[in-house]
């Protein structure tokens, strides 16, 4: 049996046992989050004033069992089960579901990796292999964000609150996230995300904004500029900037893209 597929073998095996508790209270477990929240706010650093995050894998690999735990009730939740909850309960399942599942990936290789490309190979990437159980059937991590979220959701605001264990990428949230916050979550991670001069600044008269906006451009409307436009004073904290912005006046460019682990080592 080849290395790789020894390796998948057992990640499969480590995220698919449930205990019958995990198994009888996997709807109310899976609704709440509560352990990922508390798994969330112990080991997820923020930075810059709460603009981005690091993640403490060492830390996180510690608690291993309780994220697996955690998993597990994720997995348990029924298809039908999921389809009778309000639309933002379906929403937050399949984000802390991408994101914590992304974890457990990393923690499959932590630390012999300094991106989450090093769990791919030249044939497939990270976020094409099918290994996540999720709603009845075994789902790549793409196909939870590219045909379960997206397309259904429509909302641009996922974007910031997926995260993919990298530094480009918007920032890991400090806490799972809830049906009934849900919307006030997603203001605030897009808030935080277009407030980070790191992702997104005017220099030298040009806008220059993260390369997500470049690869899901379709996802902000008939024109991004429009779309950056309404959000003039999360990008610059200079009022002719912002007028600039605002009226569509300064050329769109996009950062280079950081895939190192947001790892704090």
């Amino acid at each position: 049996m080849g290395t790789r597929l020894m390796q998948r073998r057992a990640l499969l095996l480590a995220v698919l046992p449930l205990t019958k508790h995990a198994q009888s209270h996997a709807q109310s477990y899976a609704q709440s989050h509560e352990a990922w929240s508390t798994l969330l706010r112990q080991h997820v650093r923020l930075l810059r004033g709460g603009q981005a995050s690091q993640l403490d894998y060492r830390g996180m690999a510690s608690q291993r069992k309780v994220l697996q735990s955690y998993l597990a009730g994720l997995s348990a939740v029924p298809l039908a089960t999921y389809q009778a909850w309000p639309r933002t309960a379906q929403m937050a399942h399949l984000i802390n579901a991408y994101n914590a599942f992304t974890v457990e990936l990393i923690l499959s290789r932590y630390p012999a990796l300094s991106s989450i490309k090093d769990v791919g190979s030249l044939l497939r990437s990270p976020w094409k292999r099918k290994w996540v159980p999720l709603l009845g059937q075994t789902l790549s991590l793409d196909e939870i964000e590219h045909e379960r979220l997206r397309p259904v959701f429509r909302d641009p605001r996922i974007h910031f609150a997926v995260n993919c264990a990298s530094i480009g990428c918007p920032m890991l949230r400090e806490e799972a996230y809830l049906a009934d916050r849900l919307d006030a979550q997603l203001d605030q991670q897009t808030d935080r995300f277009l407030r980070d001069r790191t992702r997104n600044r005017v220099e030298n008269g040009v806008l220059w904004v993260s390369k997500i906006f470049d690869w899901y451009a379709d996802d902000f409307g008939p024109r991004l500029s429009t779309w950056l436009g309404g959000r003039a004073a999360l990008l610059s904290d200079k009022p002719a900037e912002q007028q600039a912005i605002a009226a569509e006046a300064l050329p769109i460019r996009f950062l280079d893209y950081d895939w190192a682990l947001n790892d704090p080592r």
